[in-house]
């Protein structure tokens, strides 16, 4: 049997969400405040799961210390107290929406992480907004 276990962080960042090829219009109508060219913050919380086999010898599915250090250094690290829009080369040409932002940190993990493990990211932007990828 597959069983799941979860590791939860957060980090702090800022953005702007707005398409460069739209009219100033057009992003204020899609995006609204979140279109603020002063940018604006979340207190972002991650939830990383990962599913697999339990071990014999460890009884562990993952060491959790482990994944807590390659969150720590490829996620955290990357992203937290930085303007996403303007300190990261990941979203230089990507917006950096909830949605985009947990498929970087999944593309980032799975690098990481064996294929042997299943690997699903939540992300909060608020208590109320999230996000699961893949869904």
């Amino acid at each position: 049997m597959k069983t799941a276990v979860f590791r939860k962080a957060n980090f702090n960042s800022a953005h702007r969400l707005y398409n460069r090829n739209w009219t100033d219009d057009k992003n204020d109508g899609v995006f609204g405040l979140c279109n603020n060219p002063n940018f604006h913050g979340h207190n972002y919380d991650l939830i990383v799961k990962l599913t697999g086999d339990i071990d014999a010898e460890t009884g562990y599915v993952f060491d959790m210390k482990i994944l807590n250090d390659i969150i720590k250094e490829e996620i955290i690290e990357r992203f937290d107290h930085k303007n996403l829009n303007l300190d990261t080369v990941e979203f230089k040409d990507l917006n950096p929406t909830a949605e985009n932002i947990a498929k970087v940190i999944y593309d980032i993990l799975r690098v990481k992480i064996a294929y042997a493990f299943e690997l699903e990211i939540t992300l909060y932007e608020t208590p109320r907004n999230y996000v699961v990828y893949p869904a």
